[in-house]
C-alpha cells in the first residue's frame, strides 16, 4: 500500500475536528485522566507522573500494541538528577566599574535556569562579555563569537538574531550555544530577551523557576559541561549588566527587535555569585510501544509517532491553585498519539513499523527523549523519522499546521504536498526568533541526523475561537514553560519517504 506517512498523520490529528464523535471523546477522555488533578500535574519522576504513566501503558494494551521497552515491558528508565536551589545559602552581586558590588536578586532580577540541563556551579566570579546574538555561525557569514575573548569570563547575549538568517538555523546553534560557549572557554552566559520578544511574562517564569531543575545522570548523554551558569536576566533590571560600556539595554533591545547587527560592546561589568543546591537521583521512564510493518524488508526501519508525558507539577499558587495541570501542554498531544496508534493498529496495516513514545523529562530540557534518541530501544540506524505533537489546542476551524522543521528534510515536501488534500495548509513560523523548533522533542532527534517534524496548530489572524470549556475539562490549562538553552546542534540530513 502506497501511502505517505505524513498524509495519515495529517488526517489523523484531526480526528477531534472531523470524525465521529466517538473517536473525539476518547481523545478528549484521555486528556481528562491525564490533566486530572490526581496527575498532580505530572512533574518528572512524581507519583502523579507515575499514575498518568500507567494510564498510558493501560491504553497501550487496550490498543493491542506491543512492548518496545526494557525488560519486555512498556517502559525505559532515564536516570536524571534532580537539583533545587538553596535560595537562602544563595547570592549574587554586580561588580560595576566603581568596584563596589550591587546585589542582584535571584528569582527576581536573575533566573538561574531550571532547563539548561547543566549542574549548577558552587561559585562564580567573571568579567562579563557582550556577544549579540551569540550565534556562532561562520558559514552563514554571522559569528558573534569572531574578535571576543571568552576564556574566564560570562558571556551575555540578547535574544534574537539576523533576519535574513533561517529561523531553524539560528535555533539549532543557540541550543549548542553553551557547549561551544564551553568550549571557547567561557564559564558561563546571561540571556536577555526584549520585551516585544517574550513569549512567557517575568513574573510567570519567576513562578516556574522555583521548581527544582534536572539534567541526565549519565555524563556521557550530557551536552554541557558541569559548574557552567545558565541564566536569564529580567530586561528591566538588564541595563545595569552594561554600566560604564556607553551603551544602554534600550538601545540593543532596539537593534534586536529590528534583527540589525550589534555594535561592538565593551563590558566593564563583573559577577560574582554563590549557589547552593541540593541534589537527589531519580529515575522516571520514556513510555513505548510498537507496530509492525507489513513489508518483510521495510519493516525493520521505524517511524516514531512522540508527545511528551510529563508537565511542571506542582508549583507556586495561581488564584490558588498549585496544581500546573497541562491538559494542552501535553496531554493533548499523547492523546494524539494514542488516536494514531489506534487508527493505525485498526486499519490497513503500514508497511514501515511504528514507535508510539510518550517522553518524560521534555520540560526539564528534553531530557527523555534526548536519552531515547541516544539510546533507543531499537536498533540503531532503524529510526528513520519522527513525527511529534505538543500543545494541540483544537480552540480554532483547523484550518492551518504549524510544522516545525519542514525546510530541513523532506517531510516538509510532503507535508506541504499533502496538507491541501485535507483542506489544510501549512504555515511559517510567526515568532521565529522564539526558537520554538529546538524547544520540543523532536530537537533531539534532530540533533542525532533522523529528520522530524513537530505539529502545531495554526490558526489564521481574527479567527473566532470556537466552543467553550467542554464538560470534563481540568480545572487549569497548560502553563507553558521555556528552555533557555538544548544541547548540541543538529545536522541538516535529507530524507525522502514515499511509502509507509
Amino acid at each position: 500500500m502506497k501511502r505517505l506517512v505524513v498524509a495519515s498523520l495529517l488526517v489523523a490529528t484531526s480526528a477531534f475536528a472531523q470524525d465521529a464523535p466517538s473517536r473525539a471523546d476518547r481523545w478528549w477522555a484521555d486528556i481528562v485522566v491525564l490533566a486530572d488533578d490526581s496527575t498532580e500535574g505530572r512533574g518528572t519522576g512524581t507519583p502523579g507522573y507515575l499514575r498518568a504513566a500507567e494510564h498510558v501503558e493501560r491504553r497501550f494494551r487496550e490498543i493491542g500494541l506491543a512492548p518496545a521497552g526494557e525488560k519486555g515491558g512498556y517502559r525505559q528508565q532515564v536516570a536524571l538528577i534532580e537539583q533545587s536551589l538553596d535560595r537562602s545559602a544563595s547570592k549574587a552581586s554586580l561588580i560595576g566599574p566603581d568596584g563596589r558590588p550591587q546585589p542582584v536578586a535571584l528569582d527576581s532580577d536573575m533566573l538561574v535556569s531550571i532547563y539548561a540541563g547543566v549542574q549548577h556551579p558552587a561559585r562564580v566570579d567573571a568579567p562579563l562579555a557582550f556577544i549579540g546574538y551569540g550565534l556562532h555561525l561562520p558559514a552563514q557569514g554571522h559569528d558573534d563569537f569572531a574578535g571576543v575573548d571568552l576564556k574566564g569570563k560570562i558571556a551575555v547575549v540578547i535574544a534574537g538574531g539576523p533576519a535574513d538568517i533561517a529561523a531553524p538555523v539560528k535555533a539549532a546553534i543557540r541550543a549548542a550555544r553553551v557547549r561551544l560557549l564551553a568550549q571557547a572557554g567561557a564559564v558561563g552566559v546571561i540571556t536577555v530577551t526584549p520585551a516585544e520578544q517574550i513569549e512567557i511574562p517575568w513574573d510567570r517564569q519567576k513562578l516556574v523557576t522555583t521548581s527544582p531543575g534536572m539534567y541526565l545522570a549519565d555524563p556521557a548523554l550530557r551536552d554541557a559541561p558541569s559548574g557552567f551558569l545558565v541564566a536569564n536576566f529580567d530586561d528591566r533590571a538588564a541595563g545595569r549588566l552594561f554600566a560604564g560600556s556607553g551603551h544602554d539595554f534600550i538601545e540593543l533591545a532596539a537593534i534586536a527587535n529590528a534583527s540589525k547587527p550589534f555594535p561592538r560592546v565593551e563590558m566593564r561589568t563583573r559577577m560574582q555569585a554563590t549557589l547552593r543546591a541540593r541534589r537527589r537521583a531519580l529515575r522516571s521512564p520514556n513510555l513505548i510501544a510498537s507496530l509492525t510493518g507489513s513489508d518483510p524488508a521495510l519493516a525493520r526501519e521505524y517511524v516514531v509517532i512522540s508527545a511528551h508525558l510529563d508537565h511542571v507539577g506542582i508549583s507556586a499558587p495561581i488564584d490558588g491553585d498549585r496544581i500546573y495541570n497541562g491538559a494542552m501542554d501535553d496531554a493533548s498531544g499523547v492523546a494524539t498519539v494514542l488516536d494514531i496508534a489506534e487508527r493505525l493498529k485498526n486499519g490497513p496495516r503500514p508497511r514501515r513499523s511504528f514507535l508510539f513514545v510518550a517522553f518524560t523529562g521534555e520540560e526539564k530540557g528534553l531530557l527523555g527523549s534526548a536519552s531515547f534518541a541516544r539510546n533507543p530501544t531499537v536498533p540503531k540506524g532503524s529510526i528513520v523519522a519522527d513525527l511529534n505533537f505538543d500543545s494541540a489546542m483544537p480552540f480554532w476551524p483547523l484550518t492551518s499546521v504549524l510544522a516545525q522543521g519542514d525546510g530541513e528534510s523532506t517531510l516538509g515536501d510532503r507535508a506541504r504536498a499533502v496538507a491541501p488534500r485535507h483542506g489544510l495548509r501549512l504555515i511559517a513560523d510567526p515568532r521565529p526568533n522564539r526558537f520554538a523548533f529546538t524547544r520540543t522533542d523532536q530537537f533531539s532527534f534532530v540533533r542525532t541526523g533522523i529528520p522530524s517534524l513537530a505539529f502545531k496548530f495554526g490558526f489564521p489572524p481574527g479567527a473566532r475561537r470556537i466552543g467553550s470549556r467542554r464538560r470534563g475539562a481540568p480545572r487549569a490549562i497548560t502553563r507553558r514553560t521555556t528552555i533557555s538553552t538544548s544541547p548540541a546542534y543538529c545536522a541538516r540530513k535529507r530524507s525522502s519517504f514515499t511509502t509507509m
